[in-house]
């Protein structure tokens, strides 16, 4: 950690260049073996022989807890299913750890596990295994879930930072900023309202169609961070450039306004059920057709370029700026 880090500030937590400098410079150095790689959603590893299993492991809290559009718990399975998709596995089981401060109303609970299992069942995952925890009143944000799945590796499918080359188009399957403008909205703390939903769902029929074109290099659900910090990830480790178009990439009119009024960025919003892919230049407009009906607002909204490690956004105006890493938290407790 740099020197100036002597304490953990919610910046730590919003996927940004603190976040990843607390995972690389603190976990990695004292859990660092052979399987874990801090760059993926999900780790492959083998087992019994030529097997290959997926397993991702997350943490949920929101405040508050239920939004339009979905709630921790719906939340929680969407979340730990996509990292699995993008990785190009058939996710299959999960566990739950849960953590409840003393206090919280027992309708809200039922109603945040029966939307777990409805979204379970809806992916065709299974909770097998799970504990639970009540703490003291203030010590929790009511209700915080954690979650571990496991899924199956799709055979032939391989994708990775290493298989992506200059020229390489990236795409996204849908508006982002949804589930973070959402959210805010939800909390009722700046005097706006308004229709907007979550965009909180799977992936897997998106990345199922994806994983369909060949070409397909890397994808990667947008959470916490949201897309900014998806393409400076890439771009850091390519060690290549990124170059967008700001009006290729949608975003809905609510979500434009709401962040025009409040002051942020919706690329650096989360999205709970979009992904963001990179495919081979000559594939761009095979995969926007193979997204068909499940990803009819999906569009192709820049490039990877030999330049390194930057990423450069055109604007709408015709001017250029650099999309940089995230650094404070512009909306902490979202996912």
């Amino acid at each position: 950690m740099s020197g100036r880090d002597t304490h953990i500030g919610l910046a730590h937590g919003n996927g940004g260049r603190l976040m990843r400098q607390l995972i690389e410079e603190l976990f990695a150095r004292y859990l660092g073996n052979p399987h874990l790689d801090t760059s993926l959603d999900a780790a492959h590893v083998p087992f019994d022989g030529d097997g290959t299993l997926a397993i991702t492991t997350d943490g949920f809290t929101v405040q508050p807890l239920e939004f339009p559009g979905g709630n921790l718990g719906s939340l929680a399975v969407h979340g730990t299913v996509n990292d699995l998709a993008v990785s190009g596995a058939l996710p299959r089981y999960l566990s739950l750890n849960v953590f409840i401060e003393d206090g919280t109303e027992m309708a809200v609970l039922e109603r945040l596990v029966a939307s777990m299992g409805q979204a379970a069942r809806d992916c065709g995952v299974s909770v097998v295994a799970g504990d639970t925890k009540v703490v003291g009143r203030g010590e929790c944000g009511g209700v915080y879930f954690a979650t571990t799945g496991i899924g199956t590796r799709q055979p032939g499918v391989e994708l990775g930072v290493d298989r992506i080359r200059p020229g390489d188009r990236i795409l996204v399957s849908g508006p982002v900023g949804d589930h973070g403008a959402a959210v805010m909205l939800a909390r009722g703390e700046f005097g706006l309202s308004g229709d907007l939903a979550s965009d909180s769902a799977s992936v897997l029929p998106t990345a199922g169609a994806l994983m369909g074109v060949e070409g397909l290099r890397f994808m990667r659900d947008p959470t916490r961070g949201g897309l900014a910090t998806v393409v400076n990830d890439l771009a850091r480790l390519t060690g290549m450039g990124i170059r967008l178009g700001e009006e290729n990439i949608p975003v809905r009119e609510s979500v434009a306004a709401a962040c025009e009024v409040l002051g942020f960025d919706p690329f650096y919003l989360a999205c709970e059920g979009r992904i963001v892919a990179v495919v081979a230049e000559d594939v761009a407009a095979t995969a926007l057709e193979a997204l068909g009906d499940v990803a009819p607002e999906a569009a192709i909204i820049g490039e990877m370029t030999p330049e390194e490690r930057s990423v450069v956004l055109q604007t709408s105006l015709g001017g250029e700026r650099i999309l940089d890493e995230l650094e404070d938290d512009p909306l902490p407790r979202i996912c």
